[in-house]
């Protein structure tokens, strides 16, 4: 091996060594950020069972606070909505954005009801090796009767380096990408009228029934 090619082969080994424990020891932090999150949670969650049908407002209030500085609501609302956010006003894509949430945290609150004793174990997180501004976080979610359901979390880094949620994939269902679906259905239906779209919304993500999505596959 020539001088050149013998250094260049070393400089490559120095680089994947100091790379390397950066991406991995990134990814841990990133996989422990996620799960103090959810289990913080899911034990609010367990807490707060009969508060939804106590005082809705309370859950929302609840609910918005645990989530919005784990959830990116603007972002994913953004991308529900598709190539039809170019036809909004900026109001409509807050009340969108509102909207979305509400129907998000009824659905949130209907499971809880209805659910048993459950568990979510994060399992790993992986940074995107084509690009560090990416990453998911594998879970499963644990019934009380043993029975586990894998869990995907889509996260990205915002410019200060915060990691925020933008989408979610249950048992290969992508639910961001099934939610585009529905709005866009509803566009169809509703002959382009967003505003009426918008103001449907709780009633359309209901009808998208999403626990029938995630048994058939």
């Amino acid at each position: 091996m020539s001088a050149l090619k013998h250094h260049i082969f070393l400089g490559f080994l120095m680089a994947l060594f100091l790379v390397a424990p950066v991406q991995a020891g990134e990814a841990e932090d990133l996989r422990n950020y996620v799960d103090e999150n959810t289990q913080r949670l899911v034990d609010k969650l367990n807490k707060e069972r009969g508060l939804y049908e106590r005082d809705p407002e309370a859950f929302y209030e609840s609910m918005d606070q645990a989530l919005t500085d784990f959830v990116d609501f603007r972002r994913i609302a953004a991308r529900v909505m598709g190539r039809y956010a170019r036809q909004t006003t900026p109001e409509q894509r807050d009340e969108f954005v509102v909207a979305f949430k509400r129907s998000l945290f009824d659905s949130y609150a209907q499971a809880l009801v209805n659910a048993e004793d459950f568990a979510i174990e994060v399992k790993e997180a992986t940074i995107n090796p084509q690009n560090d501004g990416r990453a998911s976080v594998q879970m499963e979610v644990i019934s009380a009767s043993g029975n586990r359901y894998p869990v995907t979390y889509s996260m990205y880094k915002t410019g200060d380096g915060r990691w925020l949620m933008e989408n979610v994939i249950v048992e290969g269902v992508n639910i961001g990408l099934a939610f585009r679906d529905r709005f866009s259905q509803e566009m169809e239906e509703n002959r382009g009228q967003i505003q009426v779209v918008i103001d449907s919304w709780s009633d359309a993500a209901k009808s998208l029934d999403l626990e029938s999505k995630v048994d058939k596959s």
